[in-house]
């Protein structure tokens, strides 16, 4: 994201902070308007010409979105107005102040970005249904009708979102949107995502000792997310952010092999 970019949306997660987000119909049309902001070439063109000003161009999304609810509209008019790097990544900032948006209007002791795992989990160990929610074969309406119906337990923000994500993958694939959605929840949520990679399960014990030292670690509270990979064969990989912590036996081994053959 370019210089611009980081500035605007920080400038705009604080005007959604001074705002009063209390139900999810927010999240869900601002999330709706990235869709129609990256479906209209007019409207495209016209957030990205530079020769009208950003107070213009926040009166415009103004306009085009009035029906929308109040905060919804001042949410998009105050984006607007700030200066982005380039019109995908103002639907990038538009797609995450929507998800911030939802994780604010959902009841306490919601997990958003456990669903998303949860759900990017069954995604990813079944192939035809990968296939069913990514192909550029079936219509949008009919991905997220699909995503509605394997996600009718979870909470109505969950189904927003991912219905969401398979309307408008915005060339990712369907796992990475749901773990970047995850992450961004998670922020909004002031914790981080932790992935824990295991050969064997973990007991519950074991999680709570490793969310605990992971936490002190981090200066932050962490959600785990428990993934058994066989390929491991022992030991632990775990993944935040950027950061990788492997002391799996697996990459041991082959570290050890580099060393005889050096």
């Amino acid at each position: 994201m370019g210089s611009a970019s980081r500035s605007a949306l920080e400038a705009s997660k604080v005007v959604l902070a001074a705002l009063k987000v209390s139900k999810e119909r927010v999240g869900e049309e601002i999330l709706a308007a990235a869709r129609s902001i990256a479906g209209s070439a007019q409207l495209r063109g016209l957030l990205a010409d530079p020769g009208i000003t950003p107070e213009e161009k926040g009166q415009i999304v103004g306009r085009v979105f009035a029906t929308l609810d109040r905060v919804s509209v001042s949410v998009l008019a105050a984006m607007a107005a700030e200066r982005w790097s380039s019109v995908d990544e103002f639907v990038g900032g538009v797609e995450e102040l929507g998800i911030r948006a939802l994780v604010r209007s959902a009841p306490a002791g919601t997990s958003i970005e456990r669903e998303l795992f949860t759900f990017e989990t069954a995604v990813r160990s079944d192939s035809q249904l990968e296939l069913a929610v990514s192909s550029k074969l079936g219509s949008a309406d009919a991905k997220a009708a699909l995503v509605e119906r394997l996600l009718e337990d979870a909470s109505p923000q969950a189904r927003i979102l991912a219905s969401h994500l398979v309307r408008l993958p915005r060339k990712r694939r369907i796992g990475e949107a749901l773990r970047w959605a995850a992450g961004i929840a998670a922020d909004e949520g002031q914790f981080a995502v932790a992935t824990v990679r295991t050969a064997t399960p973990l007991t519950d014990a074991q999680l709570t000792r490793l969310e605990k030292v992971l936490g002190a670690r981090y200066g932050r509270k962490l959600s785990l997310n428990q993934v058994i990979d066989g390929t491991l064969i022992g030991g632990v990989r775990i993944s935040i952010g950027d950061d990788v912590i492997d002391g799996s036996v697996a990459t041991r081994l082959s570290d050890l092999r580099l060393q005889l053959v050096g």
